[in-house]
């Protein structure tokens, strides 16, 4: 058959007609925005921002500071994360610790909750009056708390290791239920130690996935906007997320841009470096079938490691809801002297309260962002499920075409790369002026939605992929033997089986959309409130009951909405099982 015949038949399969949409959508979300935003750094009279930022007088304060804020914060949440997610993840696992069912919904809470929820419950416990305003619960007890505790890198390293031992604690948890039970036992019938049986069999068959959570957190750390900026930012700690949205904030883009490609590279860096660790080597110590994780007896060690757990999950799980919730009923900021109310929630305008601020449930503006918030959730949820399902479905049916295949795959991938700022900013170099016939996308909910959907896509498309993966072939060839059309059997066939996966997926990127505020701390404008914003807001200029209230809001939904997501999980297991 001639070239022209081949892209003659190729053109009249659907799939083929398919491919193209689903290549042109993900360019559209992922490449131009990239491209945008590096053509913005080379137009005319910007190239100098390059050396300015890199090496000048100013490079200093611009880039190698922030750079080395970025760094601490990444490796001290990649450490103390992986160090809390591994312990917590043998406790329930493999220990005989009582509760370890329970601990391990706990473990997977504070990831629900948004990363400034725990901030806001850190500032209200220990502010300090070192920047003024409102001290915290202790200082207002007589209790002095010193400025490295109150504020800098030490606050926001143990709230973003609070946030995000969740991420570390669900692969090491997945990578220890898969270590034969068989296998221990008989190394220990060898009258191997138990210390002899970690070191060379759990360790080595667990080490990937440790690193691989290390690295998950290692890039949220650095890629972290809300707590630098509420933990940080008073005393002038900078990192490369809070650097670049001050320069674009004041209006100074193209030098945050230029900030924006240095996050994205060290990022990449940090995620390539990982994987070159681990590729080409074998942690294999496990053959055949697995069986059931083995229970290691801890004899007089239960109780001191059952309290350690609890204590871990109820720091990071409980007490910040409690914190919070406490604190949007105190009269005065922080303090318990000035009795209870619940003005800060329902209460009428009045002047000697909050600048006449009323609560935020009798708010139109914060009634208009819950709307908002939960209408950009269930958008970015629908449209990231559904390119990430046909992207899926065409690596998994065109037939040949590798290279296709690979930049689809590329693509769906790439956004795992960019921190949720620097895709701001890429978004808005593309899309924030008028391009050809398309007027601006700046200050619309349009950008909110699309940004949000590129930022999801990487999971998206995993989920769609694993859901996929498991509708067997056989069903899709019996389906053609009976002369049923391509999408017929799409729609009939992989459509049910897949759709709990798929929703499962959906919910999970409906909690992250609610509760990030990176990705839309750059688009959002006064005619598009969202919950997170106003959180941020709020907080920064000292309405903390306000503030507390509203991520109490999201919190709630996020939550929800995760175990949900659980529940759908644990059915889909029993499904497939």
């Amino acid at each position: 058959m001639t070239f022209v015949a081949r892209t003659s038949a190729a053109t009249r399969r659907p799939l083929t007609w398919l491919t193209v949409a689903v290549l042109a959508v993900l360019i559209t979300l992922v490449a131009l925005p990239l491209l945008g935003l590096v053509r913005a750094t080379l137009s005319d009279g910007a190239g100098h921002t390059w050396s300015e930022v890199l090496a000048s007088p100013m490079s200093s304060a611009l880039f190698w500071e922030p750079l080395g804020g970025s760094l601490v914060v990444g490796l001290g949440t990649g450490l103390l994360s992986t160090l809390l997610g591994a312990f917590l993840a043998w406790v329930v696992v493999m220990s005989d610790v009582p509760g370890r069912k329970v601990i391990g919904v706990f473990a997977t809470i504070p990831f629900a909750l948004p990363s400034f929820a725990i901030a806001l419950a850190w500032e209200s416990v220990f502010r300090n009056d070192h920047i003024g305003g409102s001290p915290g619960l202790l200082t207002s007890l007589g209790l002095a708390v010193p400025d490295w505790l109150a504020w800098g890198p030490v606050p926001v390293v143990l709230t973003l290791a609070a946030h995000y031992y969740s991420l570390s604690f669900v692969v090491a948890a997945a990578a220890l239920a898969n270590v034969g039970g068989d296998l221990v036992a008989a190394a220990e019938l060898t009258g191997a130690s138990r210390l002899r049986v970690a070191v060379r069999i759990v360790i080595p068959a667990v080490a990937p996935a440790v690193v691989s959570g290390f690295l998950l957190a290692f890039a949220e750390g650095v890629s972290n906007f809300a707590v630098p900026a509420l933990l940080g930012l008073p005393v002038r700690f900078q990192t490369l997320s809070t650097r670049l949205y001050g320069a674009i904030s004041t209006g100074d883009e193209v030098r945050g841009y230029v900030l924006s490609i240095l996050l994205v590279l060290v990022a990449a860096v940090i995620l390539f470096a990982g994987n070159r660790i681990t590729r080409n080597r074998s942690y294999s110590t496990i053959t055949g079938k697995a069986a059931r994780a083995r229970t290691t007896r801890t004899g007089g060690w239960r109780l001191p490691l059952a309290v350690a757990a609890w204590a871990i999950v109820a720091a990071t799980a409980i007490l910040p809801g409690i914190v919070l919730a406490v604190s949007t009923v105190l009269r005065r900021t922080n303090s318990l002297d000035g009795g209870l109310t619940l003005h800060y929630w329902t209460g009428a305008s009045d002047p000697s309260i909050s600048q006449g601020m009323r609560g935020i449930l009798r708010d139109p503006i914060v009634v208009q962002a819950l709307g908002g918030t939960i209408g950009l959730g269930v958008a970015v949820a629908l449209g990231a499920v559904l390119i990430g399902a046909l992207a899926a479905y065409v690596v998994r049916h065109l037939p040949g075409a590798p290279r296709v295949k690979s930049l689809i795959g590329l693509l769906s991938y790439v956004p795992f790369l960019i921190p949720g700022v620097a895709l701001g900013a890429a978004f808005i170099a593309q899309f924030g002026a008028p391009v050809g016939p398309f007027g601006s996308l700046y200050g619309t909910f349009a950008i909110l939605v699309l940004a949000g959907i590129a930022a999801s896509l990487p999971f998206a498309f995993q989920t769609a992929t694993t859901s996929f993966g498991q509708v067997s072939a056989e069903l899709d060839e019996a389906a053609v033997l009976t002369g049923a059309s391509g999408p017929r059997r799409f729609g009939r066939i992989t459509v049910p089986l897949v759709s709990r996966g798929l929703a499962n997926g959906g919910v999970l990127v409906f909690v992250t959309m609610v509760r990030d505020l990176s990705v839309v701390v750059l688009l959002v404008t006064p005619a598009t409130p969202l919950l997170s914003m106003m959180t941020f807001r709020y907080a920064s200029e000292g309405f903390t009951q306000q503030a507390n209230a509203i991520t109490l809001i999201i919190a709630v939904i996020s939550v929800a909405a995760t175990l949900l997501a659980r529940r759908l999980g644990d059915r889909t297991d029993r499904s497939t099982s």
